[in-house]
C-alpha cells in the first residue's frame, strides 16, 4: 500500500549525510520500473552538500517531499572552475516517474564571480514523467536542464530563478501557474537575461507556460532564444509585473546555433490584468548570414492546442500531482 511504512524513508532533520543516504538507499530499492513509489520525507533544514554535484536519482516512482518549499533546502557549492552546465547540478534525475514537492533547491556556486560563465544547474533530467509542486529552484546560469530529448515533465506552483538560459534543454515541459524570477546579470544590474533557451527536437511542443508570472530584478529580459535544432518556447496568459523590463522583440533574435526557432505569446499581461501583447511581433532570428522570420504572436485558436490533453495526450501530470499531495499530507501529518 502506498504510504505504508515499508515504503517510507525518513530524513534526519538538517543531516546532508543522512540525506544522500536515503537517496542511495530509494535507488537501490526501486531499481525496477515496476517498483511501488517509495517516499523520501525530508524534514525542515538545511542540506548542505558542499562542493558535491550530480547527487543521483537513478530510482524510479520515488517521491521527495520536502516539509515546506522555504525550509527545505538542499544545496551544494561547486567551485567556480568545475563550472559547466554537465558537472554542476545538485541533482541529477534518471529516474521515471519522480515527484518533488515542497522544497528548495540552490545551486551556490559563485555566479558574479566566475567570468564568462557561471553554468549552475540545480536539477539537470535525464529520466522521464517528473512532477514538481511547490519546489523552488535558486541558481543563475541553467538553473534547470531536461537533458532527455524525448522526455515530458511537468511543474505547478514552483518558483524557478536565474539570469541567462535558465530554463534549457530539450523535451515537452509544462509550466503551470509557476512564479519565474530574473535576477541580476552581474551585480551592477547590467546586461540582458534571457529565460529560456529550448533545443527541441524530436518533440513537438517544447516549453510551455501556463498562466505563469514572471518577476524582474532589474535586467532586462528576453523571453526565450534558440539553442539549437528547432527550439519551441510558448508563452500563455503570462502575467509580467514589469513589462518595461522586457526586452525589444520579446525573443531574442541571436540564437545560438539554430534560426529554426518557434516561439510565441498570447494574451500576455501586465499585473492589473491589462493585455500588453502587441498586435503582430514579427522576430526575424539571425545566426551568420541565416535567417528564419516568424510571428509571435498566436491567434486563440492557436492558443487553444497548447492545452495539457494535446501535449500529454497518454499522460496526466496534474492527476499525479493532485494524488501525491494527497498522500503527502499524510504522511506529513504522520511522520513530520
Amino acid at each position: 500500500m502506498a504510504g505504508s511504512r515499508n515504503h517510507i524513508i525518513k530524513v534526519k532533520a538538517g543531516d546532508a549525510k543522512s540525506l544522500l543516504e536515503c537517496i542511495a538507499e530509494a535507488n537501490r530499492r526501486n531499481v525496477n520500473i515496476t517498483s511501488e513509489r517509495l517516499y523520501v520525507l525530508i524534514p525542515d533544514g538545511v542540506y548542505d552538500l558542499g562542493e558535491t554535484t550530480l547527487t543521483a536519482i537513478e530510482g524510479h516512482n520515488v517521491s521527495l517531499i520536502g516539509e515546506s518549499m522555504e525550509g527545505t533546502v538542499i544545496v551544494n557549492a561547486p567551485k567556480v572552475e568545475n563550472e559547466g552546465i554537465g558537472k554542476t547540478a545538485t541533482l541529477l534525475n534518471r529516474g521515471q516517474n519522480t515527484y518533488v514537492q515542497d522544497l528548495t533547491l540552490k545551486n551556490a556556486l559563485d555566479y558574479y564571480h566566475s567570468g564568462a560563465a557561471g553554468r549552475a544547474v540545480c536539477w539537470q533530467d535525464k529520466g522521464n514523467r517528473t512532477v514538481f509542486k511547490r519546489v523552488r529552484m535558486l541558481s543563475y546560469q541553467d538553473t534547470y536542464y531536461s537533458h532527455s530529448e524525448e522526455c515530458q515533465h511537468y511543474f505547478e506552483d514552483c518558483e524557478i530563478h536565474g539570469t541567462v538560459d535558465f530554463l534549457c534543454g530539450a523535451g515537452d515541459v509544462y509550466f503551470n501557474r509557476c512564479l519565474i524570477v530574473t535576477e541580476k546579470r552581474d551585480l551592477e544590474g547590467k546586461g540582458r537575461d534571457v529565460i529560456v533557451a529550448p533545443r527541441t527536437s524530436t518533440t513537438r511542443w517544447g516549453y510551455v507556460f501556463d498562466h505563469c508570472t514572471i518577476r524582474s530584478d532589474s535586467s532586462k529580459f528576453h523571453l526565450a532564444r534558440g539553442w539549437h535544432t528547432l527550439p519551441r518556447c510558448t508563452w500563455l496568459y503570462t502575467c509580467i509585473d514589469d513589462p518595461e523590463k522586457v526586452a525589444k522583440g520579446r525573443f531574442d533574435p541571436y540564437s545560438i546555433r539554430s534560426v529554426d526557432c518557434f516561439f510565441y505569446e498570447y494574451q500576455t499581461m501586465d499585473k492589473e490584468g491589462n493585455i500588453i501583447s502587441p498586435q503582430s511581433n514579427v522576430v526575424t532570428y539571425i545566426k551568420d548570414d541565416v535567417q528564419h522570420s516568424l510571428e509571435a504572436v498566436m491567434t486563440a485558436e492557436d492558443a487553444k492546442r497548447f492545452s495539457l490533453k494535446n501535449i500529454f495526450p497518454d499522460w496526466k501530470p496534474e492527476k499525479v500531482s493532485a494524488r501525491q499531495q494527497k498522500e503527502a499530507l499524510k504522511l506529513k501529518r504522520a511522520y513530520l
